[in-house]
C-alpha cells in the first residue's frame, strides 16, 4: 500500500522517538541477528537500522523483525532495488544516506516510511518540498556536527533530523539537545567486537545507557 512523504516523514518520527538512539548495525551473520536485537530491545532501543552493508543483512533484518518489542529498519538504501528487497525482508522503515527521486518513488509506492539523508541546507529543502519534514544528517561530523546542524534549524525550525555519522557517546549530547534533533544514529552501542564475541550483555548495557541520553 502507498505512503505519502507527509504519513512516511510522521511514521519515521514516531520511530525516531521511541528512544534518543537509533543503533547502525552491520551484521555480517544472520547466526548474531536475534541475540543482538534482543539485547538493543532490552537495554531500551527498540528501533534497529539494519545496513545493506553486508551478504547477510537482508536474512538479518527478517530474523530480527521476528524479535518482539522491536523496530527494523533497512538502512544504506540507494536503490529502487534496495527497497523492494528491505520490504521483502520484513523492514519496517528505511533509511538513505541521501536522496534520488527514483528512490523516495520506490519507497512511496512499497509504502516503506524513509527517513532520507540531507547533508545540506539545500538538499534539506528539497525533501521538505516534497513533503518529508524528518530526516537523517549524514554524514552528521563531517558536514559540520552540531553547529552546523543548530545553524540549520534557524531558518528551517520545521526540518527535524536524525544526525547521523560520527556521533558517539562524546558528542551524543551536542545533537541531541538541539530543538531540531529527535535522535541519533550510532554504532557504538553495537561494537563489531562484542558482536563477534556474543557478549549480547555488554551490549546491552551500552544500550541501557544510551537509552538514558537527555534529550
Amino acid at each position: 500500500m502507498a505512503i505519502t512523504p507527509q504519513d512516511a516523514s510522521t511514521r519515521a518520527r514516531e520511530i525516531c522517538q521511541l528512544a534518543p538512539i537509533v543503533p547502525v548495525l552491520v551484521v555480517h551473520d544472520v547466526a548474531h541477528a536475534r541475540p543482538l536485537a534482543e539485547a538493543l530491545v532490552a537495554g531500551g532501543l527498540p528501533a534497529l537500522e539494519v545496513t545493506l552493508r553486508t551478504p547477510a543483512a537482508l536474512d538479518v533484518i527478517a530474523e530480527m523483525a521476528t524479535v518482539k518489542g522491536g523496530v527494523v529498519g533497512a538502512g544504506t538504501l540507494v536503490t529502487p532495488e534496495d527497497v523492494t528487497r528491505a520490504v521483502a525482508a520484513g523492514a519496517q522503515f528505511g533509511v538513505s544516506p541521501g536522496a534520488t527521486d527514483t528512490l523516495l518513488d520506490a519507497a512511496e509506492a512499497a509504502g516503506l516510511p524513509m527517513l532520507p539523508g540531507a547533508a545540506t541546507a539545500s538538499e534539506a529543502m528539497r525533501l521538505f518540498a516534497r513533503g518529508y519534514d524528518m530526516l537523517k544528517l549524514f554524514p552528521a561530523e563531517a558536514s559540520g556536527g552540531a553547529p552546523a546542524l543548530k545553524a540549520i534549524g534557524a531558518p528551517l525550525p520545521q526540518i527535524s533530523f536524525c544526525p547521523t555519522g560520527g556521533v558517539s557517546p562524546d558528542n551524543a549530547n551536542s545533537y541531541l539537545s538541539l530543538s531540531n534533533v529527535v535522535c541519533a544514529g550510532g554504532s557504538w552501542v553495537a561494537p563489531a567486537k562484542l558482536i563477534e564475541a556474543g557478549d549480547w550483555d555488554g551490549i546491552r548495557d551500552l544500550a541501557r545507557a544510551a537509552s538514558q541520553l537527555p534529550r
